[in-house]
């Protein structure tokens, strides 16, 4: 690469002719102000005006009063009816474009200065100012269907893991130790082993998760994403950087905050920050997994990612309102991102990446989930009413009962009313993982409901374990062309609910007079919206301040109640459900 021995001239940045004849008016108009020529260079001064700067603006209308603030005012609807964007957009543009040809001049590459790379070949689909954010959605959709379809038949061998061979080695040990049958069996069984365990049979869908965005983070993709929804964001009075801590949110909401601090302005963390909490993070997937696949077997990855680009649009009209009414009067800062090239992810890379997210999800959950479903067990062990003895059939007498009953008409008219539903949602301000567990130990199965277990041995549960993992295997290969609309055998006939699944379909088609899947829509809808857990809340302290920890808290349970409201009687209204 050699660049040419050229004498010239002090450069000066020309814009498109329209552009140009505006500054030239403005040029001239300040010139007419002695103030104003006397401080300022006068094009810089016409420029800085024309890119927003509100205090330059101010000054200028201060010194040439109302006449000339009209005529400035003028000037930049002209253009920006020409240019049809922000004008501050419309001159970095020109600009880049202005700095482009210079350096063709100067600089002589090896081969046709017209080649381009890989990377820009690939950016002219990806990057596409219409194709790029249907594209997004698309490979959006293939993620959340790969954790849902594929991760499926692993979701259901842990789970038969957990509940079938586990169970029965520690009800075993109990018995040889001679705490069979007691407090002590119903404790571990009943709320370690069913609390804890029912979160760690997502961990499967955990790893597709993590593994999918790490293939799109190693790529370069993910800075792709930032610059497709730049102007989207730029709607919102944000910019494309705003976009990343709210891809770091689908993962978790606490480090998507402090990754605000990556931004410059301090109006950009703040507002950023009231909007991740609307991503939908990982926590709250398991139970988007369990009521979908409960309620909506056939389109359960449909729901889920409709789910997610409900979350994304509800961030985007809090968005706009927070711009109309308490930013409406702050500019966004400029946006500069640099496109790393593409280049292809290792798997060195992507098993760490997968690894140290889900082992740091299940590290940091399992103490709150663990003290969280203790804590339940022990609400649920003590009556309150009746005949003052506990009894797993009385379990609606219980202290937790009581509690939770007391909140439910808050949401009876969002169709899930019943104490049940009210008590998992309590425990989600825990932490999301958490309504999962409080579900598995409140929506109880009576155990004459439930089949006699076939005595197995030890050998036999081993062997168990490893042909089911083995037959787990076929099922998530099988999945991968069913995607594509492939299929590779008859399908199957759809399983149906497990004694839970019945329990939590009898609930809610009782709180909801008779609409259950409706009731169960609008629960997914409030989990989705509604107030974080308390440590993204502990975090939104930390960054922003007491004041707007609350109005987050606030905010979102509102806002999460609404549309809960609109999805359940609004269907009624339209006959759904």
């Amino acid at each position: 690469m050699t660049v040419a021995s050229l004498t010239l001239p002090t450069a000066q940045v020309r814009y498109d002719a329209p552009v140009e004849a505006e500054l030239e008016r403005l040029v001239k108009l300040f010139a007419l102000q002695p103030t104003l020529s006397s401080t300022y260079p006068l094009r810089w001064l016409a420029v800085q005006i024309f890119e927003g700067d509100e205090g330059l603006l101010a000054e200028v209308i201060a010194v040439g009063g109302s006449s000339l603030a009209a005529e400035v005012t003028a000037s930049m609807q002209r253009l920006e009816a020409r240019y049809g964007e922000d004008l501050d957009i419309t001159l970095v543009d020109q600009r880049y474009r202005f700095v482009h040809t210079l350096v063709g001049k100067v600089l002589t590459r090896p081969g046709s200065v017209h080649d381009l790379t890989v990377s820009d070949r690939i950016d002219k689909i990806l990057t596409h100012r219409f194709l790029g954010i249907p594209i997004f959605l698309f490979i959006m959709w293939v993620v959340f269907k790969l954790t849902t379809d594929v991760a499926g038949p692993f979701v259901d061998w842990v789970d038969g893991v957990i509940s079938g061979p586990i169970s029965n080695w520690m009800i075993a040990l109990l018995g040889l130790v001679g705490l069979g049958g007691t407090w002590v069996e119903s404790l571990l069984i009943g709320a370690v082993l069913v609390g804890v365990g029912g979160v760690l049979v997502f961990v499967p869908v955990l790893f597709t998760l993590y593994f999918a965005l790490a293939i799109l983070e190693d790529s370069g993709y993910m800075a792709r994403a930032a610059f497709v929804m730049d102007r989207m964001m730029h709607r919102l009075g944000l910019h494309g950087k705003s976009f990343l801590p709210m891809i770091v949110g689908f993962g978790c909401t606490v480090p998507a905050i402090y990754a605000t601090r990556t931004l410059d302005s301090p109006r950009d963390r703040l507002m950023t920050g009231l909007l991740v909490p609307f991503m939908s993070c990982s926590a709250r997937l398991p139970v988007y997994v369990l009521v979908a696949t409960i309620f909506f077997p056939a389109h359960a990855g449909l729901v889920i990612f409709g789910l997610y680009l409900t979350g994304v649009a509800m961030a985007i009209g809090v968005g706009f309102l927070l711009r109309s009414t308490v930013f409406r009067n702050q500019p966004p800062s400029p946006f500069v991102l640099e496109l790393p090239p593409y280049r292809i992810p290792t798997w060195r890379c992507i098993w760490g990446q997968m690894w140290e997210r889900t082992s740091s999800f299940v590290r940091n959950a399992w103490t709150l989930i663990l003290a969280t479903s203790v804590l339940i067990w022990v609400l649920l062990a003590i009556p309150v009413r009746g005949e003052g003895q506990f009894a797993q059939a009385e379990i609606d007498q219980s202290a937790f009962a009581l509690v939770a009953g007391g909140i439910s008409p808050i949401f009876a008219p969002l169709g899930f009313g019943s104490w049940e539903s009210s008590g998992a949602l309590i425990s989600g301000f825990v932490a999301k993982e958490v309504v999962v567990s409080t579900m598995l130990q409140t929506f109880h199965i009576d155990e004459g409901e439930a089949e006699e277990a076939v005595p197995t041995t030890f050998m036999e549960d081993v062997s168990g374990i490893f042909t089911s993992l083995g037959t787990a295997l076929l099922d998530a290969i099988k999945v991968l062309p069913q995607m594509v609309g492939i299929s590779l055998g008859a399908a199957e006939e759809e399983a149906p609910p497990d004694g839970l699944g019945m329990a939590i379909q009898a609930s809610f088609a009782t709180s909801s007079g008779g609409h259950p899947a409706l009731a169960a829509l609008a629960f997914l809808v409030f989990v989705l919206l509604y107030t974080p857990c308390m440590v993204a809340t502990a975090a939104a302290r930390h960054e922003f301040g007491t004041r707007w920890m609350w109005v987050s808290i606030v905010g979102q349970f509102v806002v999460a109640w609404l549309a809960a409201l609109i999805v359940f009687q609004g269907g009624r209204l339209l006959g759904l459900g």
